[in-house]
């Protein structure tokens, strides 16, 4: 039964690894992705891919994690940028990860074949040993099957893995970042072991998908030290936005009290008043979240971010009207960045002024045409085609939004309401019948899986 608990364990931990991406919160933010985009791009040159066809994307839990899931999408969650202490060590993760990628390792299931294979046969060897009325002799069999099959599955899962640390080492070689960020997360990992009470034994070997944390380090190390960038020091440009974004993010995702407890007033450094911002904002003490952001702008007027932010503030305390000034600069000096341009365009139509509403479709519109997976875009510009009077083109942006929110009843009933109003065979009506199909076969697969 203790080997059973076990393998439960074990395989429950398998399963909740294998969550569908959608399931989870991915956060989206202007300079956040702009700065993971410039962290990356160097990796994926290495990696022999094209940054523009590579996506690093947030996701909303405070776990230290990262994954790859299908394509060419490397997750982060907010949890790792947090632990992380700079952008190097982000850098490890993310060579590390594009590892996985270009080794096929997502679509790889050689060892979950295998692993099957062997289950397969562990029951039906049980099975005629209980027919022959050996029940005992059936349960040793089929938990000796059993543990061979997680252990085939382990031994592929750890390769795999040993496979992306070398890969990852290469790529930084190759874009010339230094080994020290990499090193210094896996040390961050080895010591949350020690804290939790890991210890190293024969059992914990077996069942660990991943090489021992002790090991992986001391491959590493050696690789790393014999690499000419090992000495080089890093972008300290890039470190500064690091810093920053860090700490716009966890006042973002963090308590106010914890916010406020890690970035104290005494604190007056562009990230520590960054992250005050957001916590002062979220406990509607909107005064002080704006004395925090005057004084970012007091000394960086034209930071785009910044002025985000002012806007933003204003917009979420009920002053549209005023949020409109600082966006739409921001908006200017980012040439027209979607989510930015999207905040703006919200702003325009929360003004409730009929006047700004064709400067919010055709900023909304700009807005989807480059960044086509932001449902809160496709939302607003359904608003405000409504009150447009354009309802055919309402109800298709509504089935745009609904159906990257799985909410895949609502898009078909959007989708044909949408179809009937729409010229036939125009692009919009084409577009409409495109989501019509999607929506059906959506429903349909889930009501075959019950």
């Amino acid at each position: 039964m203790r080997l059973l608990s076990r393998l439960l364990a074990a395989l429950t931990a398998l399963s909740l690894t294998a969550q569908p991406v959608m399931a989870q919160s991915i956060l989206r933010d202007a300079e956040t992705e702009a700065l993971l985009h410039d962290m990356a791009s160097p990796l994926i040159a290495a990696a022999g891919l094209d940054p523009a066809n590579v996506d690093v994307v947030m996701i909303g839990d405070n776990s230290i994690n990262a994954f790859v899931a299908g394509g060419q999408a490397v997750y982060i969650h907010s949890g790792l940028i947090n632990a992380a202490t700079s952008a190097a060590e982000v850098q490890g993760v993310i060579a590390h990860e594009l590892g996985h990628i270009t080794g096929g390792h997502v679509i790889s299931d050689g060892g979950s074949k295998a692993a099957t294979g062997i289950s397969i046969l562990s029951l039906l060897l049980s099975a005629a040993a209980a027919a022959a009325g050996a029940g005992d002799a059936a349960m040793g069999v089929f938990m000796a099957g059993q543990q061979a099959a997680m252990g085939k599955y382990l031994a592929f899962s750890r390769g795999q893995e040993s496979s992306a640390d070398a890969a990852g080492a290469q790529y930084l070689s190759k874009a010339g970042i230094s080994g020290k960020g990499s090193l210094a997360f896996f040390r961050k990992l080895q010591n949350m072991e020690y804290r939790y009470g890991f210890q190293r034994d024969a059992d914990s070997e077996f069942y660990s998908t991943h090489p021992m944390t002790a090991d992986r380090i001391a491959t590493l190390e050696d690789t790393y030290q014999q690499d000419p960038a090992w000495t080089r020091s890093s972008d300290a440009a890039l470190e500064a936005r690091f810093q920053r974004v860090k700490a716009k993010l966890y006042g973002y995702v963090a308590e106010p009290q914890a916010t406020l407890r890690d970035y104290p007033v005494t604190m007056t450094g562009v990230p520590a008043r960054y992250a005050r911002a957001y916590a002062w904002h979220k406990d509607a003490l909107m005064d002080k979240a704006m004395a925090e952001t005057d004084a970012l702008l007091a000394a960086a007027p034209n930071d785009p971010y910044f002025l985000e932010l002012k806007g933003q503030i204003l917009l979420e305390s009920g002053k549209p009207a005023d949020a409109l000034a600082p966006l739409r600069r921001a908006v200017d000096l980012t040439s027209n960045q979607p989510l930015i341009a999207t905040t703006f365009g919200h702003a325009l139509i929360a003004t409730e002024d009929p006047a700004n509403f064709r400067e919010a479709e055709r900023v909304l519109k700009a807005a989807v045409a480059r960044d086509r997976e932001n449902p809160f875009a496709w939302y607003q510009l359904g608003v405000v085609y409504e009150a447009n009077g354009d309802t055919a083109r309402a109800r298709l942006a509504s089935a745009e939004q609904q159906v990257m929110s799985l909410q895949m009843p609502q898009a078909l009933r959007s989708a044909e309401a949408a179809e009937a109003m729409l010229p036939k065979g125009s692009a919009d009506w084409l577009r409409a019948q495109d989501i019509a199909m999607q929506a059906r076969a959506a429903i349909e697969r889930k009501g075959k899986r019950r």
